[in-house]
């Protein structure tokens, strides 16, 4: 829900300014959250190897002299296995009934497979208008992309959608997928001030830059066994301490992360630390604790305690 009390303070837009809320939906790892970083020009959403490495629902905010875009970047659609599957792949649905237009983000390096057809699906009976993009075409090559292009476009032509060509990595084609999803935008005003690129607290984006070196660290040895949780930040005008901790469900997840003799846990510190200080003016001091959850993903009590909770409640 917007606060109308915040839309009062905002600027008033120019005119032909429009805005709006655009989910980017896919399946895992085909490059949304690095899309979405693109787009707005800062990182904000974390990026991994890993599938599956999104699970909240992020926000990034592009705001330009014509349209302010609010990107909502998804959980990765996909069959779940365990309740923390179910929570992600339900408000990634949730997302879809709740925005203004859908990107729906395919791998354009390899013809369309069944997960893309579920997702194809599902969408074919959303109101919301819906653009298909083919990321990835850096790594296309050129004599398969008429072929990968053609497997898409069965989905695009059966539900009318325009179809777009990019690469999220070398930002090929960024400028035209913006100016077409600009172009159907309803004329609106600012939601979010013109200098904010997210709604998330601050807090919530050290955690991410935490998880996201033990998914670079660790790779498939600790994949999706593991939350943060933020104990404490205290600031003072020249440092900034952030202790948390690392959950994890296995006590060999957390041999794993900590390593021998430490090393693990200091070089996953030391990496996120830089993350931080690119996030917060003056030095970071950053503390991490590892913590064994016996199977913390299977619980809704645990879940909620993570902040993992599904979107409109049930």
């Amino acid at each position: 829900m917007v606060d109308t009390l915040a839309l009062s303070s905002m600027p008033t837009p120019p005119p032909g300014f429009r805005s709006g809320f655009v989910a980017i939906v896919g399946r895992p790892n085909v490059g949304k959250s690095t899309l979405m970083n693109q787009l707005i020009g800062q990182k904000v959403a974390i990026t991994s190897p890993v599938a599956q490495t999104t699970r909240n629902r992020l926000r990034g905010i592009l705001t330009t002299d014509q349209a302010q875009i609010i990107f909502v970047d998804t959980p990765g659609i996909h069959k779940p296995h365990h309740e923390l599957g179910k929570v992600l792949v339900h408000n990634a649905r949730t997302a879809i009934a709740a925005v203004d237009v859908v990107l729906f983000v395919v791998d354009g390096s390899t013809p369309a497979g069944r997960g893309d057809l579920f997702i194809a699906d599902l969408l074919m009976s959303a109101k919301t208008p819906v653009f298909l993009g083919m990321n990835k075409m850096d790594l296309c090559p050129l004599e398969n992309v008429a072929a990968i292009a053609d497997s898409y476009a069965a989905f695009a032509t059966r539900g009318n959608w325009p179809l777009c060509q990019f690469s999220a990595v070398t930002e090929s084609g960024l400028p035209d997928l913006q100016q077409q999803l600009i172009s159907v935008l309803e004329p609106g005003p600012y939601y979010y001030p013109p200098d904010l690129v997210t709604d998330q607290p601050e807090r919530f984006i050290m955690g991410e830059l935490i998880r996201e070196q033990i998914l670079h660290h660790t790779r498939e040895e600790v994949p999706h066994s593991v939350a943060i949780a933020i104990d404490r930040v205290e600031e003072s005008p020249t440092i900034t301490r952030v202790l948390a901790t690392i959950h994890v469900e296995r006590d060999s997840q957390k041999g794993i992360v900590i390593g021998k003799r430490g090393a693990m846990l200091k070089a996953i510190g030391s990496s996120a630390r830089l993350q931080m200080q690119k996030l917060i003016t003056g030095k970071v001091y950053l503390e991490l604790f590892v913590k064994v959850q016996p199977k913390w993903r299977q619980s809704r009590t645990r879940l909620a305690e993570l902040g993992y909770q599904r979107d409109g409640g049930g």
